[in-house]
């Protein structure tokens, strides 16, 4: 499938370079995919289509400050690290800016010392292994020194952390905030409580795959990069049940879409684990679980625009609903606005 069919104008004005001062009340893109109809609403609206018995299931991954700006000791040379992935202990797997200067045994020191790294190992695409040293508590060093590892389409760094956070965020260790669930506020959480919504948390952290844009030209000729899930005893036990009941299964995010789908297509049922996917979910994909989608708006020619036509099930209609909020002016991306999509 030639990754062109979905490309789609953006004018640059539409990137969201901000948080919304009310998450819920951004605007609301509801689409019935089987009618093939949508309506402009706001956020908080959603809670009219959900109905008791229905199962939210959302990704609690918590973001660390994962963008280190260090000193290449040899030279005084200035580097950027990105953590992606804790590889065992102190080592991690990082995304290096200029990564031709970081060769195995470079040393490199962050926040005036408070941290240093070596790296251990090369591999491809600017990624490098780095053995970490300190004293104290990684993670509460890295609130002291590190930034939160914000897209590249947007400019400015957040003021306040839990900006790029969802409320629910609770398991640290993803590059990347699950951004379709920063809609949710605890008013909203607890309406949907209320109606007899049952919510469900899994996690998985954000790594490479969500900085890597498409580079082939055709979709049989990409490779995802591998991402870490986690779906608890009681998590799996409780999915399974709303199957077994014929409960809808909403999805929060595409991230939550990849674990669930992953998980049942590997097992055939809800199985507690923790392991890695490389799920790539494109149209033509037999979807097992997940019967509605809350998910903001993608980059063209983006794996998750591919998830999002395979789940409408119509790359020009999906292609259409976009065309349509460019025209009325959604927000797009991580801190833009989001979909409905349902049946």
């Amino acid at each position: 499938m030639d990754i062109n069919i979905f490309n789609f104008e953006l004018p640059e004005e539409l990137i969201a370079q901000y948080p919304l001062s009310h998450r819920d009340e951004c605007k609301l893109l509801s689409i019935n995919k089987k009618e093939k109809t949508y309506k402009d609403e706001t956020f908080k609206d959603i809670v009219k289509y959900f109905k008791k018995g229905d199962v939210l299931v959302r990704n609690n991954t918590k973001v660390i400050p994962a963008r280190l700006y260090g000193i290449k000791l040899e030279t005084n040379a200035h580097v950027e690290v990105l953590l992606l992935k804790n590889i065992k202990q102190d080592i991690w797997e990082c995304l290096c800016g200029n990564s031709k200067v970081i060769k195995v045994g470079t040393k490199i020191s962050f926040g005036n010392g408070l941290l240093l790294g070596e790296c251990i190992e090369r591999k491809d695409e600017g990624i490098r292994l780095i053995k970490f040293s300190y004293d104290g508590i990684f993670l509460e060093i890295l609130e002291q020194i590190g930034l939160m590892p914000l897209p590249p389409y947007i400019k400015k760094q957040v003021e306040n952390n839990n900006d790029y956070q969802t409320i629910y965020a609770k398991v640290s260790g993803s590059a990347a905030a699950p951004t379709a669930g920063f809609h949710f506020t605890e008013e909203l959480l607890d309406k949907l409580k209320e109606i007899g919504v049952e919510i469900i948390d899994i996690t998985l952290n954000i790594g490479l795959g969500t900085f890597r844009p498409v580079k082939v030209s055709d979709t049989k000729d990409h490779i995802m990069h591998k991402e870490e899930y986690e779906i608890s005893k009681n998590a799996a036990e409780r999915l399974n049940l709303a199957k077994k009941e014929g409960r809808r299964i909403i999805a929060v995010g595409t991230t939550s879409v990849r674990s669930l789908e992953a998980n049942f297509t590997k097992y055939g049922i809800f199985t507690p684990t923790r392991e890695e996917t490389d799920i790539f979910i494109y149209p033509g994909y037999k979807w097992k679980v997940v019967d509605c989608l809350i998910t903001n708006f993608h980059l063209p020619k983006s794996t998750l625009l591919m998830l999002v036509s395979s789940f409408i099930g119509d790359i020009d209609y999906t292609l259409s609903c976009y065309k349509h909020a460019v025209e009325q002016r959604y927000r797009f991306f991580s801190f833009g606005d989001a979909m409905f999509i349902y049946e």
